[in-house]
């Protein structure tokens, strides 16, 4: 089925609602993008090339003003109240290393967490919890440039969960994964007990996370339903440019 226009909360942790984004070129990304995140639900955004994945992404977290509605727990991202409801939104970017640039691993989780005002004693606990749940808790004394791509991608989400967001938004988590570390993330991203909207080309991966599936086209939300009947159907696969 395809998205419904969320003009009224419902009690839908994200609502997005006739959400249009223009770029300063004049290139319209969204047209109309309409969606509702449950909480604990993890879901797929896939999409052709250019179809406005990462727009809504950049949308969604606040770091682009679209025009339209988006709310997290019912209150709108945009406005007077953006910096402490965006702190509720966390955004993994395709690259880790745009989100890791401190001396430690263990200075980049605490980051976020310090510009939450919070007291030593948790951050401490937060950057531990962080580390610990993406499998990283004997690296912290390490450069982040010194890590993996594999452990970069892990920590980059580590950064985000030490904020303890209500929802995880994350634009193409497995790309440049050797085969031994996108399994082992895929892992990872079952076990957490997060919401999350995943955009990504790696339909595998969102098979095995995902519950349930959005196809975005042309800046709109075209397909949403049960990862396996969206997935499944190779004809809408096919029409989207998404078939194997």
């Amino acid at each position: 089925m395809t998205g419904s226009n969320p003009d009224i909360s419902d009690g839908s942790l994200l609502e997005v609602g006739d959400l249009h984004y223009r770029y300063s070129d004049g290139t319209v990304a969204l047209r109309g993008a309409n969606l509702r995140i449950a909480r604990g639900e993890k879901a797929g955004l896939v999409g052709p090339n250019g179809s406005g994945k990462s727009t809504l992404l950049m949308c969604l977290s606040g770091l682009f003003n679209g025009e339209g509605i988006v709310r997290i727990e019912g209150v709108p991202v945009s406005g007077a109240r953006s910096p402490e409801v965006r702190g509720r939104i966390g955004l993994i970017f395709q690259n880790p290393d745009d989100q890791l640039f401190m001396p430690t691993l263990a200075d980049d989780l605490a980051f976020g967490p310090i510009n939450l005002g919070l007291d030593a004693a948790e951050v401490r606990a937060r950057v531990r919890e962080a580390a610990t749940a993406m499998g990283l808790a004997d690296m912290l004394d390490r450069p982040p440039h010194h890590l993996s791509m594999g452990q970069k991608r892990n920590a980059a989400i580590a950064t985000v969960l030490a904020m303890r967001p209500a929802i995880l938004l994350m634009d193409e988590p497995s790309s440049n994964l050797d085969p031994r570390s996108r399994r082992r993330l895929i892992e990872v991203l079952q076990e957490l007990d997060s919401t999350m909207l995943i955009a990504s080309h790696d339909l595998a991966l969102v098979e095995r996370i995902c519950s349930r599936v959005l196809v975005i086209d042309n800046g709109t939300i075209a397909a949403d339903g049960a990862a396996g009947s969206i997935l499944g159907n190779a004809a809408l696969m096919e029409r989207y440019g998404l078939a194997g």
